[in-house]
């Protein structure tokens, strides 16, 4: 991994339900489950201002140290939203070794702007924000940097032309296109509209294994 893995402090939650869960947050506590390995599922609690620091520096995994006990390599295996959408109020953590083969998506950082697009009547389409890999643990990258300056005008950029990092590899086929320039339509009243849509990446589950109830 291309960052030093973040230690987070875990304490046990002994009451489980949507009360409780309300009462940690307020307190500035995440609620969260531990789970794999064959072990039963532990309910722990983590500082959220910590867990969402590194989430935001791109740090797929995280040493949880639970208080009084070991500390467990785990996995940011999922992430459950507030009803608007605009915080995290549970997270999924998988055990793991940093040997172990794991399929996560990692954030595309689209940097350079195309000749192409710099024209009056186009701009850039990124079709996907995210790219789902596969890879060791220890080389979970924290995001795929793509440079669109060698788009030109008709161009598409596939996962085929871009340099992926050492023992990665997509899931999508190479053709899967990642950027474009696109031409637009001048409507009457003056406003720029795409010729189409991009249509949203599809959001894909992974079968857990059971843990208990937030």
């Amino acid at each position: 991994m291309a960052h030093d893995t973040p230690t987070l402090l875990a304490t046990r939650r002994e009451r489980l339900g949507s009360r409780y869960a309300k009462r940690e947050r307020a307190a500035g506590l995440l609620p969260a489950v531990i789970y794999g390995h064959g072990s039963d599922p532990v309910a722990v609690c983590i500082n959220e201002k910590e867990m969402m620091t590194a989430l935001k520096h791109g740090s797929h995994v995280v040493n949880v140290k639970l208080e009084g006990g070991s500390t467990e390599t785990c996995l940011v295996k999922d992430l459950q939203f507030g009803y608007l959408g605009d915080n995290v109020i549970h997270v999924d953590l998988a055990k793991v070794n940093l040997d172990e083969m794991v399929t996560v998506n990692v954030s595309m950082h689209f940097v350079g702007t195309p000749e192409a697009a710099k024209k009056a009547g186009h701009i850039v389409i990124h079709d996907l924000a995210q790219l789902e890999v596969t890879c060791k643990v220890r080389d979970i990258p924290e995001e795929i940097r793509i440079d669109l300056s060698v788009v030109m005008h008709g161009m598409t950029l596939t996962i085929a032309d871009i340099k992926m990092p050492p023992g990665v590899t997509p899931t999508l086929p190479p053709t899967q296109v990642l950027a474009r320039v696109q031409a637009v339509l001048e409507e009457a009243a003056g406003e720029a509209a795409p010729v189409e849509a991009t249509a949203a990446p599809e959001v894909i589950k992974e079968k857990k294994e059971d843990k208990p109830a937030t």
